[in-house]
């Protein structure tokens, strides 16, 4: 990788576009936004600082950048304009800045515009960029969220996180583009934090058009009042900028963030605890050894060996693209070396010793899986184990998909099947049980609730913490339910 795109990775540069820049402050007039200062933090060549000058004529504009070659480029630009005399601009690094400082010493009502990094700390730090604030769990994630990921966040997440707590003590207005994602998390944080907010609204955006980016992105705006408040924070999400097509209610109720808040409050009765947890498949982070593909009666690991081991450990497997496509089942097996996580991995030495002997003979790449949970267990452990991974059927769905798709799956050769950890399920001892349970589950009262809990622009929209929060042994089975 160049220097070039490994800075334009690691300060997450994507340059805003003059027409997008226009489109946004137009929006921002059109809802009545009408700055004495505008502010933007990470101005690069300046299309928010010039456009702003322009579109809020009475405003003083100031940008911040910490690239002095964008500086000096947007310097000639603003004198292009003539508009010198209203444009200040700073070179100074976003985590070095003071900005409750800044922004207190800024007379009347103030918007902090822009577009701050798109890019990840793992991003990051798979780059070894260093474009990132002093460490700090600002998230709260603890012990097995943090280990196995949970604490990858997004640099703008923490950029808006630190300018709202400026705006919630000061008050002002805040626009900004960034990933959808992070426009819902930044909504729910200021309802955390208990910051006064009067309005906050979602526009789309088409971020291939304008970004050559594939992801979902959005113009936040938000309206601080300058004081706390415990109220909730609902707003309005459009398709586009020009707030045509279909509007959507957002809000947090019951400790859930709900995307349809119309469809949520009719079915708001079926709120609760699944009646059985929803569970992620096996994980053991090691495919080429742990998964195989069978023809003719021999097996072959993904390192593409002949493999000829004992029976006992071996499941059927099913991938997420498997289910969540409808696809039967390709012949392929996953080893479960254990039946519960405690369990003791010695024991398949005696019990399956050419098992013991692949395994053994495999453990460079076994010993080698990099999370923690692995260190702390028996050598050749695995993940998603317990008594519900060999009931004989299951429900099953898989969290990547962009629709709900819900299958019943009973076992093949005699064995439960296992999943991969991108798909949750439930699972039962009897045909009857698992059929009464997907009846309810796919009910339209079931399926319009979860439909109102999941935001289809993630990258795993489905989460197993919508499909538990929602109460299907509360619905009676449609069947019986024609029947009476």
């Amino acid at each position: 990788m160049n220097e070039a795109k490994k800075r334009k990775i690691e300060f997450g540069d994507f340059q805003t576009p003059s027409a997008l820049a226009r489109l946004v402050c137009e929006r921002l007039s059109l809802l009545g936004f009408a700055p004495d200062v505008v502010i933007e933090p990470t101005c690069g060549v300046g299309a928010f600082v010039l456009t702003a000058a322009q579109q809020f004529p009475r405003a003083e504009v100031h940008g911040y950048e910490i690239n002095p070659a964008y500086l000096d480029e947007l310097r000639q630009s603003v004198e292009g304009l003539g508009v010198t005399r209203r444009v200040n601009l700073h070179q100074q690094d976003f985590f070095e800045t003071d900005w409750l400082a800044e922004l207190e010493a800024m007379p009347g009502n103030v918007l902090v515009l822009g577009n701050p990094p798109w890019v990840t700390n793992a991003g990051q730090g798979a780059i070894g960029g260093t474009n990132l604030p002093q460490k700090s769990n600002f998230l709260k994630h603890k012990g097995f969220d943090a280990i196995t990921g949970k604490a990858n966040f997004d640099i703008s997440e923490w950029m808006l996180i630190d300018l709202m707590r400026t705006l919630g003590a000061r008050g002002g207005d805040l626009a900004m583009l960034v990933k959808t994602t992070v426009a819902r998390k930044i909504i729910a944080h200021a309802e955390r934090m208990q910051l006064g907010v009067s309005y906050a609204t979602i526009f789309g955006i088409d971020a291939k058009r304008h970004f050559d980016a594939s992801v979902d992105a959005c113009l936040l705006a938000m309206r601080f009042t300058g004081a706390l408040s415990d109220a909730g924070i609902d707003y309005d999400v459009h398709l586009s900028l020009d707030g045509n097509g279909t509007t959507r209610r957002v809000g947090h109720r019951l400790g859930l963030t709900v995307g349809d808040l119309v469809r949520f409050e009719q079915h708001a009765d079926l709120i609760g605890s699944s009646p059985q947890k929803w569970r992620s498949g096996v994980k053991h982070d090691a495919s080429s050894v742990m998964e195989f593909d069978s023809s003719d009666g021999l097996l072959r690991n993904g390192l593409d060996e002949e493999v000829r081991i004992e029976l006992e450990y071996l499941y059927p497997l099913m991938k997420g693209s498997d289910i969540g496509s409808n696809r039967d089942w390709r012949g392929k097996f996953v080893l479960v070396t254990q039946r519960k996580p405690e369990d003791e991995t010695d024991a398949i030495r005696e019990r399956a010793p050419r098992t013991w002997q692949y395994l053994d003979g495999h453990g460079d790449i076994l010993d080698a899986r990099g999370s923690a949970i692995y260190r702390k267990n028996p050598r050749f452990a695995i993940f998603g184990i317990g008594d519900y991974a060999f009931r004989p059927w299951r429900i099953a769905i898989c969290g990547l998909y962009k629709k709900l798709n819900f299958r019943l799956v009973g076992p093949i050769e005699g064995k439960p099947v296992q999943f991969d950890d991108t798909v949750y399920y439930v699972s039962f001892d009897s045909r009857d049980e698992a059929q009464d349970a997907l009846e309810r589950i796919c009910s339209i009262e079931a399926t319009e609730l979860y439909s109102s809990l999941i935001f289809w622009d993630e990258k795993r929209p489905i989460k197993s913490s919508v499909l538990n929060a929602v109460d299907w042994s509360r619905l009676p089975v449609p069947h019986k339910r024609r029947a009476a």
